[in-house]
């Protein structure tokens, strides 16, 4: 279906705006590949739509349309399925990671509790961009690559504000006399 209007229409769209650029029968497979690769059916709609953003952002792109958009789009499914249990894994992991840090019982020292409170006062002094780093570098154990992709900001950036804050911190404990 799409193929014979890419034809027609040469290096304009895949399809006009109001059409659909997956066909039933190509949506119907794209649910299957993404059932078939362990992703919950709720979440099966969210996969179909990540589907159609990614053949609407290559025809956008001014790329040609796949010769098969319907093995295109099941190898895009397959894919979208790998990343899903990926992003599952990352989060059971960084889970785990936080539940070993927390302490068989809660902290119970005046240290512990003083400490604490500072650093929270230190965090919420910091501008959003360190704050949001250092949460993200510490609390979330994401190198600073990832830090940087998801922010969509240089490495560079996440290491400046990084020192930045670290910094702060550092400065904030010693006036009050924690550290």
């Amino acid at each position: 279906m799409l193929r014979g209007r890419t034809r027609r229409g040469r290096g304009s769209s895949y399809a006009a705006a109001d059409d659909d650029p997956l066909d039933a029968a190509q949506e119907r497979r794209v649910r299957a590949v993404l059932a078939l690769g362990g992703v919950p059916q709720a979440d099966l709609p969210d996969g179909v739509q990540q589907v159609r953003l990614r053949l609407l952002e290559r025809a956008a792109s001014g790329r040609e349309a796949p010769r098969d958009v319907s093995a295109w789009a099941a190898v895009v499914a397959s894919n979208l399925a790998m990343d899903w249990h990926r992003a599952k894994r990352r989060q059971e992991r960084i889970g785990e990671r936080l539940a070993s840090l927390r302490p068989a019982q809660a902290p119970s020292g005046e240290e512990t509790s003083l400490l604490s409170l500072a650093v929270a006062r230190g965090l919420d002094e910091l501008p959003d961009g360190q704050r949001q780093v250092v949460v993200l570098r510490f609390y979330a154990d994401l190198p600073v690559r990832s830090i940087a992709e998801q922010l969509g900001v240089p490495e560079g950036t996440v290491k400046s504000r990084l020192h930045t804050a670290v910094r702060a911190l550092r400065a904030r404990l010693h006036e009050d006399e924690v550290v």
